[in-house]
């Protein structure tokens, strides 16, 4: 039976799988939390290349106060066997937990609920919480676990009237430099960042990260092409080829409007990420182009807004599919 307490908890655990975002590839990003008596003690999250886990880095730090406490962990400790360590589980059993409480069951069929079954023949007490914020955490994870592809941000930069740059093509600069540093630590949590071929030729984008301290996070760079893709960037043909994307979790798409119109079109957004400057350009190049729709009363999906904010004089937008 859930406590007042774990909500509180396991939104905690998921604010730490975020530091493990996107170096956990190609394990999820998970967050840990170990309490005893309301006091933190152990805390971790999955670690670059993927080792150690959460559960791990958490158990180590709690060291044999663990003992009698709750593990909150934003995914089902895994139960398979692996060349690379211990198993979640088996920590968990060794440790002297007295409770689990698990944010998402692991779709992954080598442990898919085996992890809270063994937890539980233990006699360990194991609860699954429904938690948006643990979801959201492995959103990355769960879209590929389920579809087959990453996780994908839409990002697009306009003007009021839904520009992205003058009718020659020129869009430097549209929004801010609040702006763009908030879409440089977009960049920092994605594994590739994308754009079509027309924007890599007539841009020349360099795609980084160019924040102090993050400047080694920048993402694996793709180009939406027919052709071959230039030294330093990755190919992709077909973006509804399994595999398109190789192992990536979460993909970071910057355009152009055609670009934007195929991933909608193909119905592959899982979120827009929308700056908008407070300027109106007139005779430009819209955002996004045609992606066949019909009427309005075919409009494409229903997006939810979750997040608006004000970055210098710039708005920024998040919106998330309704499903």
């Amino acid at each position: 039976m859930s406590r007042p307490d774990d909500l509180r908890w396991m939104q905690a655990a998921a604010a730490l799988a975020a530091r493990g975002r996107p170096l956990s590839r190609p394990n999820p990003a998970v967050g840990a939390v170990i309490v005893k008596e309301g006091i933190v003690v152990g805390r971790g999250w999955t670690q670059a290349g993927g080792r150690p886990h959460a559960e791990a880095e958490a158990l180590a730090m709690a060291g044999d106060a663990a003992r009698g406490g709750t593990l909150y962990v934003t995914l089902e400790p895994c139960a398979h066997i692996s060349t690379r360590g211990a198993s979640c589980t088996s920590l968990v059993l060794n440790s002297g937990l007295a409770r689990v409480v698990i944010g998402v069951e692991d779709p992954d069929p080598r442990t898919a609920g085996s992890g809270v079954a063994a937890i539980r023949a233990a006699g360990i007490v194991a609860e699954v919480l429904s938690c948006p914020a643990a979801r959201a955490s492995l959103a990355g994870y769960l879209v590929r676990a389920a579809k087959g592809r990453p996780h994908v941000t839409l990002k697009l930069a306009m003007s009021l009237d839904g520009k992205i740059a003058l009718a020659d093509g020129s869009s430097r600069w549209i929004t801010g430099p609040e702006a763009r540093a908030h879409c440089h630590v977009e960049r920092a949590r994605a594994d590739a960042i994308l754009v079509g071929g027309g924007t890599l030729r007539a841009d020349s984008p360099r795609l980084d990260v160019r924040l102090p301290g993050l400047e080694g996070r920048s993402p694996q760079r793709m180009v939406l092409t027919r052709g071959a893709a230039p030294e330093g960037w990755t190919a992709v043909h077909d973006i509804t080829a399994p595999d398109a994307f190789g192992d990536a979790q979460y993909l970071f798409v910057e355009g152009g409007a055609q670009t934007a119109a195929s991933f909608i079109a193909a119905d592959m957004v899982d979120r827009l990420l929308i700056y908008r400057a407070p300027i109106i350009v007139g005779n430009g190049l819209a955002c996004i182009g045609d992606i066949g729709l019909g009427s309005l009363a075919d409009a494409h999906g229903r997006w939810c807004n979750v997040d608006r904010r004000t970055l210098g004089s710039d708005t920024a937008d998040v919106y998330e599919r309704v499903r």
